[in-house]
């Protein structure tokens, strides 16, 4: 495979990149950085070595055409819309997509209907969307372009939807789903994961998966206008280790799997582990306990040498992976027993409202006269920019919404437990960019 060949470098390199692969600038992974010389194949035309790494990718997947990608499951996301919609087109979305969905149909300016999954208002959390929801929203949009979920979420709820449109998935974090029993690998026409997420590869390699072969020339199309024209050996080497560690270790992923079991079943009293769908994301409440998510994350880093995933007002995600040892699995069993046992219980659990939903059509298009509105007096404006917590970088308000008083109060709430709340002006906590009146 790719990786093995890419140990037998020996030529000299009068090609790109400009260090030559001259270990005296202590470059980390230069050796294998490389152009696309004589036998090392081209990601935008692969007939052999990323030709083999991709068909491999399919099989573990079972696609009828899988597409490694360099930029990230953003760029497959934004490869997935530009593949099935024009430009105009209505199209339906889960709430708590990934910002990258918003900013393609932005490019497209697409016509945009939203469908909500249900809602755990004791964490602030998007669980999983009911066929239902989707089928009202396509009987009352039959002319939409597609359908766009987000299955598992960041916090690891899976959803199983089946459409007679366009099914897109972002199944960023969901990339080990199928492997040593975990659930089944989501299934739609087009299903987009990161493999450096949940699996031992670099981060921003990840796998375009195409289930309906109507799809598969346009997605080539876009993919070579997405993917970067200079795409980096170093990442695709790691994709090559990792898709060939997947086909031959299952038992490894069964072990895994088996281990993080264990962790939720600790006899925790004051905090909590959720019981998601994907036991790899081991999500820790503190809605019962005299501690906030933010507070808990701050234990971790501090005093336990731990460093979470992310945290929010009253849970934190840790993220686990099979390249997690079994030394360090222990450690994190020990720590959140510790912390536990220090915990007091929290008389009154908070609610915490969910996130405003358009219940009109929006399309997201920019504004040249803007203004800097006060955070707290900006109740029935127009927002002109995104702001979205930061992971997992889901919108709480974009471009052209209404702001409301309960996306307003979501946000100081957020802001004053310590959540990392961003926008694209990057005027929080003060300001936010509105539409001039």
């Amino acid at each position: 495979m790719l990786h093995n060949e890419l140990k037998k470098l020996n030529k000299l390199p009068f090609h790109m990149p400009g260090h030559k692969r001259n270990k005296e600038f202590g470059i980390a992974g230069s050796e294998i950085d490389i152009t696309e010389i004589e036998d090392f194949d081209n990601l935008h035309c692969p007939s052999g070595l990323i030709a083999e790494l991709e068909n491999r990718l399919s099989d573990i997947y079972g696609a009828e055409r899988s597409m490694l990608l360099v930029n990230g499951s953003t760029s497959g996301i934004l490869v997935a819309i530009h593949s099935v919609c024009k430009r105009g087109d209505t199209i339906i979305i889960a709430r708590n997509c990934h910002k990258s969905v918003f900013n393609a149909c932005f490019l497209l300016e697409l016509r945009i209907i939203f469908v909500e999954p249900e809602y755990d208002e004791i964490h602030g959390i998007y669980k999983s969307i009911r066929q239902n929801t989707v089928d009202e929203a396509i009987k009352a949009n039959p002319n939409a372009a597609a359908v766009v979920i987000t299955s598992p979420t960041y916090e690891g709820y899976i959803s199983s939807i089946k459409t007679g449109l366009p099914l897109i998935i972002d199944a960023a974090h969901g990339a080990h789903l199928g492997l040593g029993g975990f659930p089944d690998y989501p299934k739609g026409d087009i299903v987009v994961s990161s493999l450096h997420k949940t699996l031992p590869a670099l981060t921003q390699t990840a796998v375009i998966n195409v289930y309906n072969k109507a799809y598969i020339e346009r997605i080539k199309q876009f993919t070579d206008i997405f993917e970067t024209s200079s795409p980096s050996y170093v990442l695709m080497n790691s994709a090559s280790i990792c898709c060939e560690y997947i086909i031959n270790n299952s038992k490894a992923f069964e072990e895994y799997r088996a281990s993080v079991e264990e962790i939720h079943e600790l006899p925790l009293n004051k905090l909590n582990l959720l019981n998601t769908d994907d036991k790899g994301k081991i999500v820790v409440s503190t809605a019962k306990a005299d501690i906030s998510g933010v507070e808990l994350a701050d234990k971790l880093r501090n005093d336990y040498n731990i460093e979470p995933e992310a945290a929010s007002i009253s849970y934190v995600i840790l993220m686990t992976s099979v390249a997690d040892s079994e030394k360090a699995l222990e450690i994190l069993k020990s720590t959140l027993l510790e912390i536990d046992s220090k915990c007091s219980a929290k008389g009154k659990t908070n609610i915490i409202p969910q996130p405003p939903c358009p219940a009109s059509p929006l399309v997201i298009t920019t504004s040249e006269n803007t203004e800097n509105a006060d955070l707290y007096l900006s109740e029935g404006k127009i927002s002109a920019e995104f702001i979205f917590a930061y992971p997992p970088d889901i919108p709480i308000i974009t471009p052209n919404e209404i702001i409301t008083n309960e996306a307003l109060e979501y946000i100081k709430a957020s802001l004053k437990s310590g959540v990392n709340i961003i926008s694209d002006s990057g005027l929080l906590p003060n300001y936010i960019l509105t539409k001039a009146n």
